[in-house]
């Protein structure tokens, strides 16, 4: 009979704290998976490196540009796939944590 009385409290404690932190840990382990697929921090920190690490007198300049040309194409594509899941994490996250909240609002207003 006692443990009814803190099922609102295991409840909250679950919605706001538990699930919370498990959807962070999830979303974080999304994109760390999709940094590791697309190499996104790689590119960036490879950004002014020569392409194939090219270091022959005459093309190393050739090869630097070129480099930062195909680098820089596949990092804008890279960040249009990584923006809208991070949005979409976003909008998961605080519709979850919000969803109490609005089904009370809309229950009682």
């Amino acid at each position: 009979m006692n443990s009814y009385i803190f099922l609102p409290i295991a409840f909250l404690k679950f919605w706001f704290f538990e699930a919370p932190r498990e959807i962070y840990g999830f979303f974080s382990s999304v994109n760390q998976a999709f940094f590791q697929l697309f190499a996104l921090p790689m590119f960036l920190k490879t950004f002014f490196k020569p392409l194939k690490n090219e270091y022959r007198p005459g093309l190393v300049g050739f090869s630097r540009a070129m480099g930062m040309v195909i680098k820089s194409v596949i990092i804008i594509a890279d960040l249009f796939i990584l923006i809208p899941l991070v949005v979409f994490e976003l909008i998961v996250f605080v519709s979850f944590v919000s969803l109490p909240l609005m089904t009370i609002l809309i229950l009682f207003l």
